[in-house]
């Protein structure tokens, strides 16, 4: 069964006000994106070592394998962009009470969260994401990762929010100010109800 791509839980439209132009979501979402997902179904195609395997067991099985570098790769940006569409919402930036309550007790306060978030995301170098993850210990961190790398991959514990730095997330709204992307990402786009159902599930 082939991969598809999702489609956006919102209009193309939706998050210009926040700051995500139609431009960039159109882009970023029906090109980007797609790009990825029909490269990995070329690969699954001509393999018959990934055939029958769930996204997450392709991700697990290329991890660490040269040879299979450009099957992880589109497999790793699909599974990321996944989250990242859904990470995003046209009323984000309000962080709901139990999630609010677990970033206190594990990051000693919000904007501490938010610094360490900041910080993550412009040091990381060339393309990559930044992530807020449960760890296996049940504490909140904040983890970066290269290229198409994530903490699935890296078993750095369950992603919660995961925030695209490549350029082309921001380049047409921000040009190259990753800076004041992040930022207004976490004030107006995160979808922190999403992150708290994800922390609930696990």
């Amino acid at each position: 069964m082939a991969f598809e791509l999702p489609a956006l839980p919102y209009s193309t439209n939706a998050l210009a006000a926040a700051g995500m132009s139609q431009e960039t979501l159109e882009l970023h979402h029906g090109k980007h994106h797609q790009a990825y997902v029909t490269a990995l179904n070329g690969f699954v195609e001509k393999n018959d070592d990934l055939k029958g395997k769930s996204l997450e067991e392709i991700i697990r099985f290329t991890t660490g394998k040269a040879e299979l570098a450009p099957v992880f790769n589109n497999a790793g940006q699909h599974w990321n962009h996944i989250l990242f569409w859904q990470a995003l919402s046209p009323q984000g930036g309000g962080i709901p009470g139990a999630l609010e309550k677990k970033l206190v007790a594990d990051f000693g306060s919000v904007d501490a969260f938010k610094e360490a978030f900041k910080t993550a995301a412009t040091t990381q170098f060339g393309s990559g994401w930044a992530w807020l993850v449960l760890g296996d210990d049940g504490k909140l961190k904040v983890t970066k990762s290269a290229n198409a790398d994530n903490p699935l991959a890296s078993g750095q514990g369950k992603s919660l929010i995961g925030l695209d730095v490549w350029e082309h997330s921001y380049y047409v709204d921000f040009r190259n100010r990753r800076p004041d992307y992040v930022t207004n990402f976490l004030e107006k786009l995160a979808n922190y109800e999403f992150a708290e159902a994800e922390l609930n599930k696990a």
